[in-house]
C-alpha cells in the first residue's frame, strides 16, 4: 500500500508511461461535490442518492462526505428532507480545496514538503524545478471552480466520416466545413 501523501500519485503499469493521477477518493468527492451543484435546486441530496448516480461504493462516499462536511464545504442535514448541500457558491469553491480536505496538502514528491528532506538535498539539482512544478499544478487546480467541472463537448469533423460512407473521392462540398457538437 502506498504512503498517503497527496492527491496525485504515481502510477507504474507495464506499457504504460508513468503519470500522476489523482486518487479514487479524490475523484470520488470532485464528482459528488459536482451533483451536488448541478442538484441545489432540488435540495439535499443524500450520499445513496449520489452514490447511485455514479456507481461509487456508498460506504466510500459517506465517509468522504463526512471529510467535506468536516472542512466546511458542505453542510449535512438530518431529517426527512436531510442530505448534502454546498455551503457556498459552486463558483467559489475550487477543485483544490475538495482535494485538499480529502487528501491532505498537495505535493508531488516528498521533497517539496516544508521539512522534506532525503539524502540527495545537498547534491539534488531538481528540488527547485519540482516545487515550481507542484506550485503549477496547485495554481491551476485553485483556478478549477466546481461550477466549471463539466465534459467539453466532443466536436466531430463529419468530412472523413462521409467520405467512408459515401465511397467517393472526397467530401461533399456542401458538407466540408460542418462540425458536429455532440453534447453530453
Amino acid at each position: 500500500m502506498r504512503p498517503k501523501q497527496s492527491a496525485f500519485y504515481p502510477t507504474r503499469k507495464v506499457g504504460i508511461a508513468t503519470m500522476l493521477k489523482l486518487t479514487k477518493k479524490a475523484d470520488y468527492g470532485l464528482m459528488a461535490m459536482k451533483h451536488l451543484a448541478e442538484h441545489a435546486d432540488q435540495g439535499a441530496c443524500s450520499a445513496k442518492d449520489v452514490a447511485e448516480a455514479y456507481g461509487i461504493p456508498q460506504e466510500a462516499l459517506a465517509k468522504i462526505l463526512q471529510r467535506l462536511a468536516k472542512v466546511g464545504l458542505i453542510r449535512s442535514q438530518h431529517g426527512i428532507n436531510g442530505g448534502y448541500t454546498l455551503t457556498r457558491d459552486p463558483k467559489m469553491i475550487s477543485a483544490f480545496e475538495v482535494i485538499k480536505a480529502i487528501d491532505g496538502p498537495l505535493f508531488i514528491t516528498s521533497c517539496v514538503t516544508v521539512r522534506g528532506e532525503c539524502g540527495q538535498s545537498n547534491r539534488c539539482t531538481i528540488r527547485e524545478p519540482l516545487r515550481k512544478v507542484n506550485e503549477s499544478i496547485e495554481q491551476v487546480l485553485k483556478n478549477i471552480k466546481i461550477s466549471q467541472m463539466q465534459e467539453e463537448p466532443e466536436v466531430l469533423d463529419l468530412t472523413a466520416q462521409e467520405t467512408a460512407v459515401r465511397g467517393t473521392n472526397g467530401p461533399d462540398p456542401k458538407k466540408a466545413t460542418e462540425l458536429v457538437t455532440i453534447s453530453t
